[in-house]
């Protein structure tokens, strides 16, 4: 069994690494850590386990009782974490948060994006998760990049759920603001952007068209839902063909011939993209659920590769259908 530590276990993407590992067949969870919850039942902030574990909320982080820990913690947090605490040589981490993300002089962490990284992850210490509009335009992307085909600029608008904005209640995240409301924000300069601009250079190093876009905060709970385009050559079967023969060694993301719903991937760690052709355009749709694929399964995923097991291992998730 891996024994799992979480820091920072009060948050949305705590509570769900919790409600996957609870269920996962080889891992065993070492402890919880909360500073503001230190000996409180952890269902007393994640009220859906309720009778799920007798779970208590620690101060203390016994790293010695780990093999992985998941950092859930605010950004910022997670290089200050990894400055001030000496961590046992053989412990692996997974972050969350968007302190390791870059590669920078000094970052030893892999970017954990299975679907361009498995490779080096399956050989990684740390992991640096990546982030949940990231993901989903990546998944929108990468095809295109890993054939050289990113040729123009690209165009992209990404409508995201209250929970990408984390747990912390603000003026955006209220209930009487966001319902049956739509606004952008961070137009052009998104914190993801510098993520997305790195793995694409990482497949097609001669892209060095602009990429623009928009973020729009959604009415609804989670799910982000990506539209892109961008100039094509081909036909709409040469791209789907070029999808298709991507990700048929991924078992998350799904090309779909159907113009996808979001309600497809909540709850679920998949990821599906639809294609359709408009004059010289490429238009690509992607859906994900921003807490699981953009987070936390992903991040069971990548401890999965990590430790040799079954890439799909806890992550059979069912979608919410209505």
């Amino acid at each position: 069994m891996i024994k799992v530590g979480i820091i920072g276990g009060a948050g949305y993407t705590a509570g769900e690494l919790l409600r996957i590992l609870l269920h996962h067949p080889q891992a065993e969870i070492a402890f919880v850590q909360s500073s503001s919850n230190a000996g409180n039942p952890v269902a007393d902030i994640h009220v859906d386990l309720l009778g799920e574990a007798g779970l208590i909320f620690t101060k203390e982080m016994p790293f010695s009782e780990a093999d992985v820990i998941f950092l859930c913690m605010g950004h910022g947090k997670s290089k200050e974490f990894m400055e001030t605490n000496k961590l046992p040589e053989t412990l692996k981490v997974i972050d969350l948060s968007h302190d390791f993300r870059l590669k920078r002089e000094g970052n030893d962490f892999i970017y954990g994006l299975p679907e361009l990284n498995r490779e080096l992850i399956k050989k990684a210490k740390n992991i640096a998760n990546p982030g949940c509009f990231a993901t989903g335009i990546q998944l929108a992307l990468l095809p295109l990049a890993a054939a050289g085909l990113l040729n123009d600029e690209v165009h992209v608008q990404a409508i995201t759920g209250s929970t990408g904005a984390g747990q912390k209640p603000g003026e955006t995240s209220h209930f009487s603001w966001r319902n049956n409301n739509l606004s952008a924000y961070k137009i052009m300069e998104h914190q993801h952007e510098g993520e997305i601009l790195q793995s694409l250079k990482q497949l097609q190093p001669s892209f060095e068209n602009d990429f623009n876009f928009v973020p729009v905060r959604g009415n609804h709970t989670r799910g982000i839902f990506v539209s892109a385009y961008t100039r094509f050559e081909g036909t709409a079967e040469e791209a789907k063909q070029l999808y298709a023969e991507y990700y048929q060694e991924h078992p998350f993301v799904f090309v779909s011939d159907k113009n996808p719903g979001m309600k497809q991937v909540v709850n679920t760690n998949k990821g599906v993209v639809y294609l359709e052709k408009h004059g010289s355009k490429l238009v690509i749709i992607s859906i994900t659920d921003n807490l699981i694929k953009g987070a936390s399964g992903q991040a069971v995923q990548n401890m999965n590769l990590m430790f040799g097991m079954d890439e799909k291992s806890g992550l059979n998730l069912k979608p919410v259908a209505f």
